[in-house]
């Protein structure tokens, strides 16, 4: 496996986080290499036009966007038909990554914007969890009985909101979308994910992601 893609991390990125969901779902092999964002290795800052996590660095390309990751590794090997979903999903993800996420960042991070008002920005956020709640209304996912795209690519940013203050959103009138993100939070698969590596740096052994017990079997090959 000396030629995998690599993969560029971060263990508490959001976006870096549904791309190892992807991954660790298709069983399609990579190299991860664990970056420390207020140190980033020179490896990293060139392969990266933004400088940002996730980043896949292929042989013919780089991919530098998360939902294309996402894509990317799915394309190659779907065993759980997470692409089995309406268009109705795909319009979901923009929403997250458009609005919601717009609004969770002034929400957390509210002193780094001017003007920005924490409160209203929650509400704004809000309007988007309310959505989620209806569809999970009489449901376990997003979109029927099973996990798609639509629900790996959003949860890990509930999951963010959810942590800017725990106590008042488990208190807020959604309980399907609460049971649905603690659900995903226990689940072995995010456990997998969030396992702890350490700061990657040249010359360290090569480590594979998603590791054996956590990829699909059929699809251990290394990438050519």
């Amino acid at each position: 496996m000396s030629h995998l893609p690599v993969l560029w991390s971060f263990r508490r990125c959001p976006y870096a986080m549904r791309a190892r969901l992807a991954l660790a779902a298709s069983g399609v092999p990579s190299a991860l290499r664990e970056v420390v964002l207020r140190d980033k290795p020179e490896a990293f800052l060139q392969a990266s036009p933004s400088a940002t996590v996730p980043c896949l660095q292929l042989t013919e390309e780089t991919i530098d966007e998360s939902f294309e990751i996402m894509q990317w590794a799915l394309a190659r090997h779907d065993p759980e038909s997470w692409l089995d979903m309406p268009e109705a999903g795909y319009k979901l993800i923009a929403e997250c990554d458009g609005p919601f996420k717009t609004a969770l960042d002034r929400y957390k991070y509210s002193t780094r914007y001017e003007g920005a008002d924490a409160v209203a920005e929650r509400t704004l956020a809000s309007a988007f969890v309310i959505k989620l709640d209806t569809l999970l209304d009489t449901q376990a996912w997003l979109f029927g009985a099973t996990p798609t795209l639509a629900d790996m690519a959003i949860l890990p940013f509930i999951r963010q909101f959810a942590h800017v203050d725990q106590e008042w959103f488990e208190a807020q009138p959604w309980p399907k979308a609460i049971a649905w993100l603690e659900g995903f939070k226990a689940s072995p698969r995010f456990k997998a994910i969030m396992r702890k590596y350490p700061q990657w740096a040249a010359g360290d052994a090569q480590t594979v992601f998603p590791e054996i017990q956590d990829a699909p079997q059929q699809s251990l090959s290394p990438v050519e």
